[in-house]
């Protein structure tokens, strides 16, 4: 808090005038709250605000920060559950994701936004075998992924809250991923915002870094420019190997389930691609 140093009156007095009976009196000051510390929790002992804060170099993010409305049993899943199954992205130290998930054997598939967790949820209670670190910045979804998880006995889920490039570069070891999935990323239509899109070169590169050999890379979207730059981007990095023998696009694999918003989509003539590659041993 800073302080506002006022003058003593009473060493000098030409600064201590007498009273004017005809001067309007002073005015009463007017109570202006606190800034919100941008890191406090919306909820107590929930998701902080911004974890990464001032941290870490700002860079272009690919991602909207969203706070959204959230609805009483997302709060109360949010003040509940957060300290259990819950971590904020603030890139101060490595995650140990064997003690995360409560077992050194589990195999870990970080997916990069999942909107309201249901797709999430399906694939977690479909392979209870695999671990799913969830990462997303929406407070409402992060609610909505708790409390579907607490409701279906769900413990292979664990929130992230914030950027997962810091996640992924400041938090991960190296190595340490079975997987990773990227399903329906901001496409940035826009031509001046294309930089902001998550699947680059730099981060296809960083992503190589945290899979181990053999994990699968998977991405999907229906926006047909950036299909394309996705496959051209992967097909470019020498890490990894496409799974289609043709080097094209991949079916839906029953794994994924169909969201709602996907089928909304397709209702109006969306075409999705699904790109999965794999890590190379090299």
């Amino acid at each position: 808090m800073s302080e506002n140093h006022a003058a003593n009156p009473a060493a000098n007095p030409a600064a201590n005038p007498a009273p004017n009976p005809t001067a309007p009196g002073p005015r009463a000051e007017r109570a202006v709250p606190a800034p919100r510390d941008r890191a406090e929790p919306m909820f107590p002992g929930g998701p902080l605000a911004d974890p990464a804060g001032s941290h870490h170099e700002r860079r272009i993010r690919s991602f909207r920060p969203r706070r959204g409305r959230v609805t009483p049993g997302q709060g109360e899943a949010l003040r509940r559950l957060w300290g259990q199954w819950g971590l904020d992205i603030d890139g101060l130290s490595r995650i140990d994701l064997g003690e995360l998930f409560g077992d050194p054997d589990l195999p870990v598939v970080l997916e990069i936004g999942f909107g309201m967790g249901e797709a999430t949820a399906q694939m977690a209670a479909a392979d209870p075998g695999t671990g799913i670190l969830a990462a997303d910045v929406h407070t409402p979804g992060q609610g909505n992924l708790l409390a579907l998880a607490e409701r279906n006995n769900l413990s292979n889920i664990r929130v992230a809250n914030g950027d997962a490039i810091i996640l992924l570069r400041e938090m991960l070891e190296p190595a340490s991923l079975a997987g990773l999935r990227v399903y329906f990323p901001d496409p940035w239509p826009k031509k001046r915002h294309h930089k902001r899109r998550l699947i680059q070169p730099e981060f296809i590169a960083l992503a190589a870094t945290r899979l181990r050999p053999g994990a699968l890379l998977h991405c999907a979207t229906d926006w047909e420019p950036y299909a394309e730059q996705m496959l051209e981007v992967l097909t470019a990095d020498p890490h990894f190997e496409n799974t289609q023998p043709d080097g094209g696009y991949s079916p839906r694999p029953d794994f994924r389930p169909l969201t709602k918003f996907e089928g909304q989509g397709l209702e109006k003539g969306h075409v999705v691609h699904d790109l999965i590659f794999r890590r190379r041993d090299t």
